[in-house]
């Protein structure tokens, strides 16, 4: 399958403090590469994988479920884990539910996690009926894309695969049940003025989870895909702050 120009991964081989970004569904790590090229002009170690069935088709995509995505991060985590002396993971959207799946299963080999826009829930009421439309509309409107700054485009799919969203609710009620297994420092950036996923969902994770050092931070000019809108260079700095603090 061929994938799409600019979908890449990225990687870069820096210092013993290693960074894992994943981006969010339907997303590639476009949306997640001036984080990562950020972070690795401070000189950490940054990995920004491209998640089964992304940055190809919709239809490719549908093909795939949360298992296949989560795979991917977990198998960058191990590779990470082995050559660094510790492990950040920063994750927007979906990245941000694979993020928290990752901490819950890997425990104190995460030293922390970066969560921007994070997705566990959603508020409109149709979702509920996806289990069902799955069988008879394989795809929806697109999500993508939902930035404030003008002229700024997200690589991402131009419609959403409805199997592959079911995956990810499916997903999302085993990273809520699990959230207080989450004991690492969270930092959370989200925009209030999100037009994909509600404030609730950060302020559910933030509730739940056992961290005894957490933070949030309020993103007021951007939209969803904050990494690539206006608040994106206090991301890229409050990650820094927050993990040489931890460091």
């Amino acid at each position: 399958m061929t994938v799409l120009p600019g979908a890449e991964p990225y990687s870069h081989d820096g210092s013993g403090t290693g960074v894992l970004l994943v981006h969010g569904f339907t997303g590639t790590p476009q949306g997640m590469r001036p984080w990562g090229e950020h972070l690795a002009a401070q000189g950490y170690t940054v990995r920004v994988p491209r998640l089964p069935g992304h940055g190809t088709t919709w239809r490719d995509m549908n093909r795939t479920r949360w298992q296949d995505w989560y795979a991917e991060v977990d198998r960058t985590f191990r590779q990470l884990y082995e050559r660094c002396d510790r492990v950040f993971v920063g994750g927007l959207s979906m990245g941000g539910a694979l993020a928290l799946a990752l901490a819950q299963d890997q425990g104190p080999r995460v030293s922390g996690l970066v969560l921007v826009n994070p997705a566990v829930k959603f508020e409109d009421w149709r979702v509920r009926l996806v289990p069902i439309l799955r069988h008879v509309m394989p795809s929806a409107a697109a999500i993508a894309s939902d930035i404030k700054k003008a002229g700024v485009t997200e690589l991402a799919y131009d419609r959403s695969p409805v199997h592959a969203a079911h995956s990810q609710f499916v997903a999302w009620k085993n990273v809520i049940r699990d959230l207080p297994e989450v004991t690492q420092p969270v930092l959370v950036l989200h925009s209030p003025d999100d037009h994909v996923v509600p404030a609730s969902s950060s302020e559910l994770i933030l509730a739940r989870i056992s961290s005894a050092d957490s933070t949030e931070i309020l993103l007021h000019d951007s939209y969803h895909v904050a990494t690539l809108d206006n608040d994106a260079p206090r991301i890229f700095e409050e990650s820094v702050r927050f993990i040489e603090r931890l460091s």
